[in-house]
């Protein structure tokens, strides 16, 4: 389920006519999050550490209302719910676009994501389903590379105002701390740096909880 927003009096109606019309409306930034306790959290759990911060982070994703909003012909919509498009490897080395249900419910969630991992797995291709809701967040694990910035692919002239969360390489200093990169790109028309800030921590609570 979605809502319109009131455009009309919302205090960045400047801010969104600015940024839309723009060829690239997008920003991002990347950042550290400290994964000590989640890593632990999530061996003790006996669960998949992919999956456990992909939950955390569509946990602040549903906690911070401009990363729900969406852009459709010219007018911002509030989505209910937002999931999660991730990327799902293959032993071939290829992968393909899932779609994962967020439940607040950890348990849950993980059944859930299971079951699409696995459906993923056994098909070819990067469309393996339709897409016909855009109350997603676009989402990648990049286990390879410990990065300090991240691009993304896209076509301008496609209508596109979901948000685009990354990890890279969990790392382990000499102290036992590990820390994960984490790349946020979201349509500024839609929020600022306020915004990305404060799911930042959020999620960053979210990991230490």
């Amino acid at each position: 389920m979605k809502t319109l927003l009131d455009l009309e009096n919302w205090n960045r109606k400047e801010h969104f006519a600015h940024f839309k019309q723009m060829e690239e409306p997008f920003f991002g930034a990347t950042v550290e999050i400290d994964c000590t306790k989640a890593y632990q959290k999530a061996k003790e759990l006996k669960v998949s550490f992919f999956i456990y911060y992909l939950h955390k982070t569509l946990v602040a994703v549903n906690s911070i209302e401009n990363f729900k909003y969406r852009i459709a012909d010219d007018q911002i919509y509030i989505n209910d719910r937002v999931d999660a498009s991730a990327t799902i490897g293959r032993e071939d080395g290829t992968f393909g676009f899932s779609l994962i249900e967020y439940n607040p419910d950890f348990k849950t969630f993980e059944k859930t994501a299971l079951a699409e991992i696995e459906r993923i797995q056994n098909t070819t291709g990067i469309f393996t389903r339709s897409f016909d809701d855009d109350n997603v967040i676009h989402f990648s694990a990049i286990p390879w590379l410990n990065f300090t910035s991240l691009s993304h692919a896209r076509s301008y002239t496609f209508p596109d105002s979901c948000p685009k969360i990354s990890f890279g390489k969990m790392m382990t200093s000499e102290t036992g701390k590990r820390t994960i990169a984490m790349s946020v790109h979201v349509h500024h028309g839609l929020m600022d740096g306020l915004h990305v800030g404060q799911f930042v921590d959020t999620f960053q609570e979210a990991m230490n909880s």
